[in-house]
């Protein structure tokens, strides 16, 4: 897989709006989208990581061989930023979602150890609303014992009123990520 990254869009005017397909990358602050794409990617920090949530400011775009966009959103929810900060992030992603062009599809990250918050279910709301097809990954995988993975998926399903068990995977152990290569790359 090639992977480059092209641009952080910090306004409307920057999104990128052509013929290629574009994944929307979604979840909440320190959901861990940043590793999940350096996973999937196979390259280590093309996405930027760090332990503090909030690192992701800008709409990211990265292109995959040549042929459609990641795009990696600002997290929402808990962020050691400020308030007007949070609430640029907010009107970005506003803006971002107002100006699809129909070519985008979604995939959510939430974290497998903790039922999924308000924003999880305002996210999964919104691209039900907008009719963008969306996929859940339930990240952080390997932080349970191996018991514990089939109940929290169920957990992450009933609450999000998914029509299947979201996917699991872990960042760190790369578990998961064969069977999410597919979607990936559309």
């Amino acid at each position: 897989m090639k992977v480059k990254f092209i641009k952080s869009a910090a306004s409307k005017g920057d999104f990128i709006h052509d013929e290629l397909p574009k994944l929307i990358f979604t979840g909440r602050s320190n959901v861990g989208k940043s590793s999940f794409i350096n996973a999937m990617a196979g390259i280590g920090g093309i996405a930027r990581v760090s332990s503090t949530p909030g690192k992701t400011a800008f709409v990211n775009y990265f292109l995959i061989d040549e042929k459609l966009y990641w795009v990696d959103l600002p997290g929402y929810g808990y962020a050691k930023v400020s308030k007007a900060e949070q609430h640029r992030w907010a009107m970005l992603m506003e803006d971002f979602f107002e100006n699809l062009d129909g070519t985008e599809r979604g995939l959510m990250l939430v974290d497998i150890r903790h039922k999924p918050t308000e924003g999880d279910m305002n996210m999964v709301n919104l691209y039900r609303s907008l009719n963008v097809p969306f996929t859940v990954v339930a990240n952080k995988s390997d932080k349970l014992k191996r018991s514990q993975i089939e109940p929290a998926l169920s957990l992450v399903r009933d609450t999000l009123s998914l029509d299947r068990l979201p996917y699991p995977f872990s960042s760190k152990t790369k578990t998961g990520k064969e069977k999410l290569m597919d979607l990936m790359t559309l």
